[in-house]
C-alpha cells in the first residue's frame, strides 16, 4: 500500500515537505484505507508498561515456569537461585535448592548466566513507508536473537513521522501482530508541532525526539534554539522527556565537506565541537525550562565535562552511547567501509576510552544500539563513498556480545553491563515492568553464555539487509535463549506486545 496515495490538504502547521507527509488529515485517510484492507483486525491497544502487584506465593504453588541457575542477576549481584513465573510475571525469587515447582522447569548449564532481557530505547525500524530499509518483523527478530526483549522505536525514517497521534496510530497498525519482542514508541518534536506533544504523551509515547541539525530526511526538520526551548517547556509541563540528536548545525556547515572513500575527511566534516556546542545549548535551555532531556549517541568525549557540570547543578539530564562508539575507532576504519558510517561519527580511540571511563563513573547512563539500517544501495556497500552513503550502523542483534567482549577486557562485570543495557534504559524512559529480575517485573529473561566465542557472519544476522561493520570480528559471549514474559521465543511466531508509558 502506498503512503502517498492521498492528496495532501496541508493545515499550515508543518513546513513543506513535512506538512505533505505528516498532515493528520492525510494520515487519517491512510488509516481508513488500512482498516478497509484489513477487515476484522482490531485497532491497536497498547499495554501499559507497569510492574504488577505480586501476591505472596502459596505453599506448594506450581508456577508456570521455574528457572534455576548457578548465576542469576538479582539486585545487582550474580547469585545461585531459582525464579518462578506466573502469568508472564516474576512472582518468586528464591535461593538455590528451594525446589520451586513448575509446569515447566529450565535448568541453566554451568556456563550460562540468567540476565534480564535487554531494553534498547534507540531503534530505527522505518515502517511504514521505508520498510525496505528494515521493518517491524525483521528488526524484532534480530532483537530477540540478541537478547533484547523490549525496543522503543524512533519517530523518523518511517512515513509519516510519528509527530501527531494519527501517525502514531498508523504506525501501531503496522506493528501489531508482527513484532517478536515488546515495543514502545517515541513521539517526534519538529517545528510547529508543540500542540501535538501533549496528545501524543496522553497516548503513551515514551518521550519526544528532536534534532538540532538536519536529520537526513526532509519530512523531519530540526529545531532551532528557540524552538528547542519551546519544546522543552512543553515536555516539562507534560512530565515527559525530550531526547536530542545534539550536533550544532553552524559548526557542521563551517566544517570541510566529506567526499570519497577515505574516512578522515568524513570525520573532519563532523568535528567533536559540533556535539559539544549542541549539548551546551541543551544544557542552557534546560536551565531555563526546568525540563528533562536525554543526549542521544554520545561520541565526543570532549562534551563529558559539560555533562558532568550540568549534573552537579541538578539539571535533569541523562546520556547514552552506543556499541560502535565503544568498540570501533577512527584509526581502524578502512577506506570504503561505509558500513561503519554514522552520525555523529566514530571518533579516535582516545574518545572511545574516555567514553568507557564515563560509563564507569556514571557520567554516561546507558548503552543502546542506535540501530539505523538502510538498503545496500544507500549504504553504498559497493562504492564506499563516505560523503554520500547513508549514515547508520546496524547492530541490534550484536550489542551484548560486542559490549561484553570489550567490558571483560577492562575488568567490568556482567552486573554492570546489564545495568547499562537493561536496568538504566528501562528506568529512564518509564518502562516500569522491564529491565530487572525482580518481583512484579515481566519475566523477560536472557540466557547468556559469557565464555562462548564466535565470529560475526553478517549473512547469519536477522537484520533485513546483511550488512555489518563487524563482519569477521571475534566476539565473546553468546545469547543462547530469550524468554519473553515467561515464554521462550525463537522468531517463528510473533508474540510481542505494543507498549505505552507506565504513567
Amino acid at each position: 500500500m502506498s503512503t502517498t496515495s492521498h492528496p495532501v490538504p496541508g493545515d499550515g502547521r508543518y513546513p513543506a515537505p513535512a506538512e505533505a507527509v505528516n498532515a493528520p488529515s492525510r494520515v487519517r485517510a491512510l488509516i481508513a484505507e488500512h482498516r478497509a484492507e484489513h477487515p476484522g483486525v482490531p485497532d491497536p491497544a497498547p499495554h501499559p508498561a507497569t510492574a504488577a502487584a505480586v501476591p505472596a506465593a502459596a505453599d506448594g504453588e506450581v508456577f508456570d515456569l521455574v528457572v534455576r541457575a548457578e548465576r542469576m542477576l538479582v539486585d545487582g549481584e550474580l547469585i545461585a537461585g531459582e525464579l518462578g513465573v506466573r502469568d508472564g510475571v516474576i512472582t518468586a525469587l528464591a535461593p538455590a535448592g528451594s525446589a520451586l515447582a513448575g509446569t515447566q522447569v529450565r535448568e541453566l548449564a554451568e556456563d550460562e548466566v540468567l540476565l534480564p532481557g535487554l531494553v534498547d530505547t534507540h531503534v530505527h525500524i522505518n515502517e511504514p513507508g521505508r520498510t525496505e530499509w528494515e521493518g517491524f518483523a525483521a528488526a524484532t527478530r534480530a532483537a530477540l536473537a540478541g537478547g533484547v526483549t523490549t525496543v522503543v522505536d524512533m519517530p523518523l525514517n518511517s512515513l509519516p513521522s510519528t509527530v501527531n497521534t494519527a501517525a502514531l496510530e498508523y504506525k501501531q497498525h503496522f506493528a501489531q501482530d508482527v513484532v517478536h519482542v515488546d515495543i514502545g514508541f517515541w513521539g517526534g518534536a519538529i517545528p510547529g508541532n508543540v500542540e501535538d506533544l501533549r496528545p501524543l504523551h496522553e497516548q503513551g509515547v515514551f518521550g519526544f525526539k528532536a534534532f538540532l541539525s538536519p536529520s537526513g530526511v526532509d519530512e523531519y526538520p530540526p529545531l532551532d534554539p528557540e524552538q528547542l526551548q519551546e519544546h522543552l517547556a512543553e515536555t516539562a509541563a507534560c512530565g515527559s522527556l525530550l531526547i536530542v540528536h545534539a550536533e550544532d548545525p553552524t559548526t557542521l556547515a563551517d566544517a570541510p565537506p566529506a567526499a570519497g572513500r577515505q574516512y578522515g575527511p568524513y570525520l573532519a566534516s563532523r568535528p567533536p565541537q559540533a556535539e559539544d556546542r549542541a549539548i551546551q545549548e541543551v544544557v542552557d535551555r534546560l536551565r531555563v525550562t526546568g525540563g528533562r532531556a536525554h543526549i542521544l549517541h554520545l561520541a565526543s568525549a570532549d562534551a563529558l565535562p559539560i555533562i558532568a557540570a550540568a549534573r552537579r547543578e541538578g539539571l535533569d539530564l541523562s546520556v547514552e552511547t552506543c556499541p560502535h562508539y565503544l568498540t570501533l575507532a577512527a584509526e581502524e576504519i578502512r577506506d570504503g567501509t561505509t558500513a561503519a558510517k554514522c552520525c555523529p561519527p566514530v571518533r579516535e580511540g582516545t574518545h572511545r576510552e574516555a567514553l568507557w571511563g564515563a560509563l564507569q563513573d556514571g557520567t554516561i547512563d546507558m548503552i543502546v544500539s542506535d540501530h539505523s539500517p538502510s538498503t545496500p544501495e544507500l549504504k553504498q556497500i559497493a562504492g564506499g563513498d563516505f560523503g554520500t552513503a547513508w549514515g547508520g550502523v546496524s547492530s541490534l542483534q550484536l550489542g551484548l556480545s560486542l559490549i561484553w567482549t570489550e567490558a571483560q577486557r577492562r575488568g567490568i562485570g556482567l552486573e554492570q553491563v546489564a545495568a547499562w543495557m537493561a536496568t538504566n534504559p528501562a528506568r529512564r524512559v518509564g518502562l516500569d515492568s522491564k529491565g530487572a529480575l525482580a518481583l512484579g517485573r515481566d519475566a523477560d529473561l536472557l540466557v547468556f553464555a559469557p565464555e562462548d566465542r564466535f565470529a560475526v557472519d553478517a549473512a547469519a544476522l536477522h537484520h533485513r539487509h546483511k550488512i555489518s561493520a563487524y563482519q569477521g570480528r571475534e566476539l565473546t559471549g553468546r545469547v543462547r535463549e530469550t524468554i519473553l514474559r515467561g515464554r521462550a521465543i525463537d522468531g517463528t511466531t510473533p508474540t510481542g506486545r505494543l507498549l505505552r508509558r507506565a504513567s
